[in-house]
């Protein structure tokens, strides 16, 4: 069984490295190890072997169930009305495939929670190891034949970009938190903790900056929840905890007016502060960006609305903007977000679908008590935005995670109540 942990951890870990490849095979190492898992998970249940059917692979079959029938039916309306780019197409169905069947195996092992934490455990372990070469490839330590670990001035590593490798990070980061933050292991808390320091020196050196203001966000998303969490700490009676957080809320207005006066005289230093965390420390480039998501996310939303939110079936669909510079030369396009991106495949059905899930994994999160977890599908939700995230493991790990966190809390009302019954 720890072997199919590791196998599962190593395969979304290692979807990032979309620039090396297993010999002699056209797969990732990433997709390798997760065939294999789903293979050997699948031979355990046909052989015999015991499988429990949670509530999270109930809604996780619902979701893939719902979001199959809505990208089948965005196909059909995509043939009939614009041209199919079958690359793409055969691409992303192959992809949500693979999703689905490692999402609802892992949430049908006996002991799910057990199993899924081990392979965290086991995830943050690679990541550490392997995020510690790339910043050996970084620095010019390490030479790895046929790969290129800089896109122009940003670290991209393994990845074939920089923003790939930058959100693994951002789901890293809080998951390691979480696991350090649940463990009496002293050495695991380490283990744990000190892997924050590859996964956050990574992070910056890509340059992305939806990492920058993930990490910004999820930091203060995190800190007012362990505030909120020192303040009722106790209950009704005095605590240390509690009488500190109470007198940050009560200094935070009079201490935001003091300083309020000596922020506006500085306005030009802090927009200046502000620009050099960007990816080009002008803000030159993130402007470009922007322009550039602004016109493919309102040629999505079109698009959308004209296949009578329908969708259009799997892959990208957009033309190549116009206000694209000389590094975007393929088409299609896709919209760069998550939602819209699934809005122009699937329609409204499929983006209804993955508020749903996604809904569900941040209820569980917050049922379970964990900040951490509740921090992550911050990140999550946040890197969304301006990416199409939906393929990538990382984040359906993240969100089954997330579902299984939860079912512990929610049984236990059950339980009790069929013992009294």
């Amino acid at each position: 069984m720890m072997i199919r942990d590791a196998l599962l951890a190593a395969g979304v870990v290692l979807s990032f490295a979309s620039q090396i490849s297993v010999p002699g095979l056209p797969l990732g190492y990433g997709e390798f190890f997760l065939a294999i898992w789903v293979m050997l998970s699948l031979g355990r249940i046909l052989a015999g072997g015991r499988f429990e059917v949670t509530p999270a692979f109930l809604q996780l079959a619902s979701f893939w169930l719902l979001l199959s029938l809505a990208l089948a039916i965005g196909t059909v309306v995509g043939y009939f009305t614009t041209v199919l780019y079958l690359t793409g197409l055969s691409h992303d169905a192959m992809a949500y495939g693979l999703l689905a069947s490692f999402t609802c195996l892992a949430v049908l092992e006996p002991d799910t929670e057990h199993h899924l934490r081990r392979s965290a455990w086991w995830m943050i372990a690679i990541a550490a190891g392997t995020l510690a070469i790339q910043v050996g490839l970084a620095l010019g330590g390490i030479h790895q034949p046929g790969v290129d670990p800089w896109y122009w001035d940003r670290f991209r590593g393994w990845s074939e970009n920089p923003n790939q490798l930058a959100l693994y990070c951002a789901v890293f980061g809080p998951l390691a938190l979480h696991l350090a933050a649940t463990t009496r292991n002293r050495w695991a808390q380490l283990l744990a903790l000190s892997s924050l320091i590859p996964i956050i020196f990574v992070g910056r050196l890509t340059k992305s900056d939806t990492y920058l203001y993930t990490t910004i966000l999820s930091g203060l998303v995190f800190l007012g929840l362990r505030l909120r969490a020192w303040f009722a700490f106790g209950g009704n009676g005095p605590s240390l905890p509690r009488e500190i957080a109470l007198l940050l809320i009560l200094g935070a207005v009079p201490l935001a007016i003091t300083v309020a006066p000596y922020a506006v005289s500085e306005e030009s230093s802090v927009a200046k502060f502000a620009k050099s965390l960007t990816k080009d420390g002008g803000g030159d480039a993130t402007a470009e960006t922007f322009e550039l998501r602004m016109f493919l996310w309102s040629d999505a939303i079109e698009k959308g609305l004209q296949s009578g939110s329908l969708g259009l079936g799997p892959g990208p669909h957009l033309e190549r903007p116009p206000v694209a510079d000389r590094q975007f030369l393929e088409r299609p396009f896709e919209a760069h977000n998550t939602v819209l991106d699934l809005y122009l495949q699937g329609g409204l059905v499929a983006v209804l679908a993955l508020i749903w899930i996604v809904g569900s994994a941040a209820l569980s999160a917050w049922r379970s008590r964990s900040d951490a977890l509740s921090v992550l599908l911050v990140s999550v939700v946040i890197f969304s935005m301006p990416h199409l995230i939906i393929r990538h493991p990382i984040v359906w790990f993240a969100l089954t995670f997330c579902l299984v966190a939860g079912m512990r809390q929610e049984l236990q009302p059950r339980l009790q109540h069929a013992r009294i019954a």
